[in-house]
């Protein structure tokens, strides 16, 4: 009759196999040599990934899934571009608030030009706040995004990547006049980035 359960193993037979395995060897020969080759290529055991624990600083607290997904995000290309753009639309808005306050577009009082009201005077101020901080937060977004993607890529932060990042930013901008001022804007970024950069990393 016939059966499907599986068959038994043969005690004899399963001890012949383990001393022949013990002798053989999966790798080597040698017994010792071969424990050690299995230690190193045969060792399906993690039982944590990515742990460095330096010893002289003391305890070390090992981050959760949770806090590497989170650090992770913020170091995220999207994040930097984004918070680049917010944080250049505040400088410019505060730009352009200062220069609109500063040099406002007001008529002459003795001309016989039609004097502008205060909501008008508003009006221009808003207008040029948000022209500026626009401006400066497409900036801000692009260079930061060209940044991150060049370190990325480049696997090393130094003061090349603004450099980089700079002369591809100052390029496109420069590109809306023409070619020579393309290369003009570039050329203006990089050195621009590269002077900030170095003095940010050497203060």
């Amino acid at each position: 009759m016939a059966t499907l359960l599986p068959k038994p193993i043969d005690p004899e037979e399963a001890a012949q196999r383990e001393k022949a395995a013990k002798t053989e060897g999966v790798f080597f020969p040698g017994s010792d040599l071969d424990e050690v080759a299995k230690h190193f290529i045969g060792n399906i055991h993690r039982y944590r990934e990515n742990i460095i624990i330096p010893k002289m600083y003391g305890v070390v607290q090992i981050k959760t899934n949770e806090e590497k997904l989170v650090e992770a995000a913020f170091e995220s290309c999207a994040f930097k571009s984004f918070m680049s753009c917010v944080l250049g639309y505040g400088l410019g808005a505060a730009i352009g608030l200062f220069s609109s306050s500063v040099n406002p577009n007001i008529a002459d009082p003795m001309a016989g030009d039609k004097q502008q009201t205060a909501r008008e005077i508003f009006r221009e101020m808003r207008q040029a706040t948000h022209s500026y901080g626009k401006n400066f937060a497409v900036i801000g977004a692009v260079f930061a995004a060209v940044e991150c993607v060049i370190e990325s890529k480049r696997g090393v932060s130094d003061w090349k990547n603004g450099t980089y990042a700079g002369a591809v930013t100052g390029g496109l901008i420069g590109l809306r006049a023409g070619v020579k001022a393309g290369i003009i804007g570039a050329a203006g970024f990089a050195a621009f980035s590269t002077v900030i950069d170095y003095y940010m990393r050497h203060r």
